[in-house]
């Protein structure tokens, strides 16, 4: 069993915000897969199922995720762990795979890692620095600029088929697959 989690703040405020980048993934995903919505209070988020696979939103805001994350691994008996995150390091377009290692200032991976510890695998989105001068809590909870949606579209369907891939792979083959270094946007 493989859970698939995409971080994120929930409510409608938050939808479009680059920190959202997981929740998008995962959205494509259920829609994807025609994933049956088994959510349950005691969860903490929204899960769907889909096969051997699990798809959670966590509902707890970004910097509780790991209570969720350890809810549903706990109840499902889950033998692997796939997060998917926004990354401030890496370039809109790019996307890294990686076990464990450090959260990097991420609120919602300090959760997790805090409740489960480090051993899962990561999906790290690039959302790109802000400005020079710019506040990054302000440019995280910002909406995607116009001028690149089409660019998010496809990030988040590379995204959502690394994860799946990785579900049933290795992760050196899928990090041989799809490069860290590859623009998939070509910008």
């Amino acid at each position: 069993m493989t859970l698939i989690v995409g971080l994120g703040n929930p409510t409608d405020k938050y939808k479009h915000n680059r920190h959202n980048i997981g929740f998008m993934v995962i959205d494509q995903l259920i829609d994807d897969l025609t994933a049956s919505n088994i959510t349950k209070t005691t969860f903490k988020g929204m899960l769907h199922k889909s096969g051997n696979i699990f798809l959670l939103k966590p509902y707890t805001y970004m910097n509780l995720s790991g209570e969720s994350v350890l809810a549903v691994s706990r109840y499902y008996k889950i033998s692997r762990i796939i997060v998917i995150h926004d990354e401030l390091d890496i370039p809109l377009g790019r996307i890294k795979v990686k076990n464990g290692g450090s959260p990097g200032g991420h609120n919602g991976l300090k959760s997790i890692d805090n409740i489960i510890g480090q051993d899962y695998d990561r999906i790290r989105i690039g959302i790109s620095r802000p400005a020079p001068k710019e506040d990054v809590i302000k440019h995280v909870l910002s909406d995607f600029r116009k001028e690149e949606l089409s660019c998010l579209d496809t990030v988040i369907e590379i995204a959502g088929k690394i994860a799946l891939d990785l579900s049933k792979s290795d992760i050196k083959d899928i990090q041989n697959r799809y490069p860290s270094k590859k623009n998939f946007c070509n910008i």
